[in-house]
C-alpha cells in the first residue's frame, strides 16, 4: 500500500469515526432537549406549601414552608431536592438554624442557591421577619451564611442580575410593608440600597427578570382604617410595574404598566420566557393568611390560568391568558424543558399538596 493509499484509508476511517461519535453524542444529548411531560411528575415526601424554590440543572430545590395541618407547629425549616428528570424527591439537610419560616425567597446564582428571610410564627401567633441569608451549595449539600439583610423582609421578590447582584424588592417587615429595594453584591458580600419601589409597598407579589428588564405584579397593600373603623385592611394591588436596571445595579428606571393588570394577584409563580415575555401563574385574588383563609374570612380560591405579558418595541405590554391547573401559595416557579414547574402549594380546598407539576408553555404568539 502506498503512502497516498494509506492516507486515504486513514482519512475514510477518521471521517467514519467522527460521524459515529457525533451521532453518539447527539443521541446522548437528545434527552436533555425533550419536552417536559405535562402533569404531576413527582411527589414530595411530605405535603408542602409556601416554599422557596430554585433550580440547579435538573434538580429543583425547596426550602422551608408549611406542612399539611397549617398550624404554627407546621411552619418548617425542612428542605428537599427533586430530580426533575427522574421524578423523585428526597429530604436534604434543613436550614441550619432549624427555625421554621414562611414566605422565604430562593434564587439560583453562581451554581449555588441563596435563601432570603421569611417569617417565623410563634405559638401565640406572633410573626417575626427573619434577617438571614443562607447560601446552599448543591455539590456537597451544605449551607453557609451571607450578610444579613439590612431590612429583614418576607414575602418579597428577589431577582438575579449580571451574574453578581441579587435584587430584593419590597415585602413585609415585621409590622408593615416596606418599599425598600435592597441589593446584595455577591462578590463583596455587602448590601446597598437603591431607589425605592414606586408602587404601593406590597407583600406576596411576584416578578421575574430577563437581561436588564424586570416585571413586578400584584401583591397585597395595607390600607389604613377609615374612622370609625380601627383596623387596617389588606387589599390586593392590581398594578404591575416594569423596570430597567442600570448596569451597576445602582438604580431602576420604573414605569407603571396599568392599574388593572391581569398578572396582578397574590402569591403567584413568575418566570421570564425571554427579554420580552413574562409568565405569571396561579395565585389568588383574595389575599389570605397562611392557612389559605382570606383576611375577610372567606376561603381563597386559586386561579387556574397563566397570564403572559409581552413587551412591544415601544415598551407597551400586551397580555393574554391561557387555562392551566388551579394552584396558589407559591414562592416561585422554574422553567425546565419548555415547561413551568411548581412544587407543592394549595388546591381549591386550601389543602396543602405534595405534587411537583409541569405545565408546558403555550405556543408563542
Amino acid at each position: 500500500m502506498t503512502r497516498k493509499e494509506n492516507s486515504e484509508t486513514f482519512m475514510r476511517f477518521s471521517i467514519s469515526l467522527m460521524a459515529a461519535l457525533t451521532s453518539l453524542l447527539l443521541g446522548c444529548a437528545a434527552p436533555a432537549q425533550m419536552q417536559a411531560p405535562a402533569g404531576v411528575i413527582a411527589h414530595l415526601p411530605k405535603a408542602l406549601s409556601n416554599t422557596a424554590v430554585a433550580r440547579i440543572d435538573d434538580i429543583l430545590y425547596a426550602f422551608s414552608g408549611l406542612h399539611k395541618d397549617k398550624t404554627w407547629r407546621d411552619v418548617t425549616a425542612d428542605a428537599y431536592a427533586c430530580n426533575l428528570a427522574g421524578g423523585v424527591c428526597r429530604t436534604i439537610a434543613p436550614l441550619p438554624d432549624g427555625v421554621g419560616r414562611l414566605a422565604a425567597n430562593a434564587v439560583a446564582h453562581g451554581g449555588k442557591i441563596y435563601i432570603f428571610g421569611g417569617y417565623s410564627v410563634a405559638k401565640d401567633g406572633t410573626e417575626k421577619s427573619m434577617p438571614e441569608v443562607w447560601v446552599f451549595d448543591p455539590r456537597d449539600e451544605t449551607y453557609a451564611r451571607a450578610a444579613d439583610m439590612p431590612v429583614p423582609v418576607d414575602d418579597a421578590v428577589v431577582l438575579g442580575f449580571a451574574d453578581r447582584y441579587l435584587v430584593l424588592i419590597s415585602g413585609w417587615h415585621d409590622h408593615d410593608n416596606v418599599a425598600d429595594v435592597q441589593v446584595l453584591d455577591t462578590e463583596e458580600n455587602r448590601w446597598f440600597a437603591i431607589n425605592a419601589y414606586p408602587g404601593a409597598p406590597v407583600f406576596g407579589h411576584a416578578g421575574a427578570i430577563s437581561g436588564n428588564r424586570l416585571l413586578i405584579c400584584g401583591g397585597v397593600k395595607v390600607v389604613p382604617p377609615t374612622p370609625p373603623a380601627t383596623r387596617r385592611s389588606f387589599v390586593l394591588s392590581k398594578s404591575c410595574w416594569t423596570g430597567i436596571i442600570s448596569e451597576d445595579a445602582q438604580s431602576i428606571d420604573w414605569k407603571k404598566t396599568g392599574d388593572t393588570a391581569p398578572g396582578a394577584a397574590y402569591r403567584r409563580a413568575a418566570i421570564a420566557l425571554s427579554d420580552r415575555d413574562f409568565l405569571f401563574y396561579g395565585g389568588a385574588l383574595n389575599p389570605y393568611n397562611y392557612d389559605g383563609i382570606g383576611y375577610d374570612g372567606v376561603p381563597s380560591v386559586p386561579l387556574g390560568r397563566m397570564d403572559i405579558a409581552s413587551f412591544g418595541e415601544d415598551g407597551e405590554v400586551q397580555w393574554r391568558q391561557v387555562e392551566a391547573p388551579a394552584g396558589m401559595d407559591y414562592r416561585g416557579g422554574v422553567l425546565w424543558r419548555g415547561a413551568l414547574v411548581t412544587l407543592g402549594g394549595m388546591d381549591e380546598t386550601q389543602t396543602v399538596v405534595d405534587a411537583m407539576r409541569a405545565m408546558p408553555l403555550p405556543p408563542r404568539q
